[in-house]
């Protein structure tokens, strides 16, 4: 074996159990600090809790796309269990974790978007009042269309036949959420709707973070897929870190912006990926775009992207440019869209 064969065996084999420990109660800790702090008669301190409940939630999702990938721990089955902890935590407990893991895995092998459900043609479809309605409040950075989605799949197994085999886990599911929520509400209204506001915000940053790490094709489930090779793989992945020059930033988002690193090694960890990075690439490569020089482009295209495709980050040279760089509309390990 390489020296350089063995260098990514201990990637792989590099599991950190404080590192993964922490993240897990920090997780949970920060979900439950957050809500208390909703519950308290200051403002300011409701104000933090929707910090604080943000991050959790947001820590959850990234978590769940690590133990989708089995980065967590050695059993399967434990990967799974806590995985569908992360789900419930943040609100995709609807979909089965394996259905979303099996959709992850194949967006990596593939080196492909998929799709279930034509949102560009469902919305060109509609009403022109309810269209104008959904996107008016996407301009206003309400995220209509994901909440729409969202119900979409946790109504799928009452309208769609193919799911009914989980109407009743997923029956179970509403009432015992829908009651938590109930009794939140009970407790305090204003509590439940600083969640909602938390909850938006947790999909506001994966939107941000989903949008600009590709310019794959899309396609429906299921339709004859092209080969795409590795170098397909990286010349449409790009690494929208939170700071090269703060690397201990992206930790926020467990390192999820090293994006280019985890699709050229799916297995090492969200702790690993940094110095993986630094063991792949030289930090010259035009895969690399800071979130800071993204803002323009997801409140520019904040609407557009929805009818014009993600667009290309790299011009006719191989030089970088944000100028078509569109991004994409809920493209989500969470979201089986």
């Amino acid at each position: 074996m390489t020296a350089a064969a063995l260098e990514i065996k201990q990637f792989i084999q590099s599991k950190n159990r404080l590192w993964n420990a922490f993240a897990i109660a920090y997780t949970g800790l920060t979900y439950l600090g957050g809500i208390a702090l909703f519950l308290l008669p200051q403002v300011g301190l409701n104000l933090l809790g929707v910090v604080v409940l943000t991050h959790s939630l947001l820590v959850s999702a990234y978590l769940a796309h690590e133990l989708m990938h089995s980065n967590l721990f050695e059993s399967r089955a434990l990967n799974v269990a806590w995985g569908n902890v992360m789900l419930w935590i943040n609100g995709a407990i609807y979909t089965p974790f394996d259905e979303l893991m099996r959709l992850h895995i194949a967006h990596h092998v593939d080196r492909v978007d998929f799709y279930r459900f034509d949102l560009e043609t469902f919305l060109k479809d509609l009403p022109t009042p309810l269209r104008q309605i959904l996107l008016g409040l996407e301009w206003l950075y309400i995220p209509s269309l994901a909440f729409l989605l969202r119900f979409r799949v946790m109504l799928a197994p009452f309208w769609n036949p193919e799911h009914k085999e989980e109407r009743l886990r997923t029956a179970l599911l509403m009432l015992v959420r829908g009651s938590l929520f109930a009794l939140l509400g009970f407790l305090s209204p204003k509590a439940l709707g600083l969640y909602f506001l938390s909850y938006v915000g947790m999909i506001t940053v994966l939107r941000f973070m989903d949008a600009f790490q590709h310019t794959y094709e899309v396609f429906a489930l299921g339709e004859p897929l092209p080969k795409r090779d590795r170098i397909y793989e990286q010349a449409n992945t790009f690494s929208n870190v939170v700071s090269l020059r703060y690397p201990w930033l992206n930790l926020l988002l467990l390192n999820f912006g090293y994006h280019n690193a985890h699709h050229e090694l799916m297995k090492c960890p969200w702790h690993s990926l940094p110095e993986l990075d630094k063991t792949l690439f030289t930090g010259a490569e035009p895969h690399y775009i800071p979130l800071g020089r993204l803002l323009g482009n997801y409140h520019r295209y904040r609407v557009s992207r929805i009818f014009s495709g993600q667009g290309s980050a790299i011009n006719e040279t191989g030089e970088p440019t944000l100028d078509r760089f569109y991004g994409g509309i809920e493209v989500s390990f969470l979201l089986p869209s």
